[in-house]
């Protein structure tokens, strides 16, 4: 496939750190604000399925689940191709000649399943246009921090997170790439019952993954045996997801995404955040999330 042959080829002296810009109050990497346009107008399919989250919030997992169900629960069939190319991110663009998320996204077979971190108001309105089904998994803001800040260090394609207290402070400000966790998900809880949106919650999944994947079977109209749910179960377990390189990201080169400085599947968990906020920044947090989202009917929990 074109991407894994770019990616092989990629001169890794040519690799540098993006900048953020605002586009229509958002920050978003340059390369992609430079390409707008395309993104915008993206053509959706009525049978394209949309997974959507703030980065870093049980993407790929999901992803993998998605991809099983899909798939009978054959692991054979999942290690087709890197999650990365089997459910592109619609708005990602590599530095040339690497094909962008768009161009593999237009390149697949019907029905598709694709993924996006964009924030509602700035999806494509193609997918409102054809009544795509989608997928939202929302976590706790203080474990996404956390798994956003390590994932900024590991990526060289990503802004400079600087240290953790001057990166907190911009995550608390949205001035991070796809800007602002709070617009994101409450955005897009906001818009559940208007849509057909299955708005899930990361720490649910970690409690209960049998139950959330039966959700998730329900919405996409999948009629799922217990054997082959347990298999999916035992499939997208965290440490199994880590040690399978078609869904953890290490047959990326090193010069894109550095696993020596953080893995791209680190923990996995709920509540790592307590190894990195202070108190004050914790009750900081609290605080933030309680204005921003107030009324909203929206609650999570920071450890189980």
């Amino acid at each position: 496939m074109a991407l894994q042959a770019g990616l092989e080829s990629l001169d890794p002296l040519s690799i540098e750190r993006s900048k953020t810009v605002e586009l229509e109050g958002v920050h978003f990497p340059i390369e992609l604000v430079e390409n707008w346009g395309l993104v915008w107008d993206f053509k959706a399919q009525p049978d394209d399925l949309l997974i959507c989250t703030y980065p870093k919030a049980g993407t790929t997992w999901t992803q993998e689940i998605v991809d099983m169900l899909q798939h009978g629960g054959d692991p054979k069939k999942c290690a087709r191709a890197p999650i990365y190319q089997r459910i592109p991110l619609i708005e990602l663009f590599l530095p040339k000649p690497l094909p962008s998320g768009l161009e593999v996204a237009e390149a697949m077979p019907s029905p598709r399943t694709l993924k996006s971190h964009l924030q509602i108001q700035l999806l494509p309105p193609s997918f409102w246009e054809q009544n795509c089904k989608i997928i939202y998994v929302a976590r706790n803001a203080k474990d996404n921090a956390v798994s956003y800040f390590h994932f900024h260090r590991m990526n060289k394609l990503m802004p400079e997170p600087g240290n953790w207290d001057q990166y907190l402070e911009n995550f608390l400000n949205g001035k991070i790439a796809w800007g602002s966790w709070f617009d994101h998900v409450r955005g897009w809880w906001e818009a559940k019952d208007r849509h057909p949106i299955l708005y899930l919650f990361y720490e649910d999944m970690k409690e209960d993954p049998a139950g959330e994947i039966q959700k998730i079977a329900q919405f996409l109209e999948i009629d799922i045996q217990e054997a082959v749910l347990n298999q999916i179960v035992q499939h997208t377990k965290f440490e199994n997801m880590k040690a399978n390189p078609m869904a953890n990201y290490s047959t990326m080169p090193p010069s894109l995404l550095d696993h020596a400085v953080s893995p791209f599947m680190r923990k996995g968990t709920v509540g790592d955040w307590k190894e990195h906020f202070t108190v004050a920044q914790s009750e900081q947090m609290d605080d933030v999330c309680a204005r921003e989202l107030e009324g909203s009917g929206l609650f999570f929990r920071t450890e189980l």
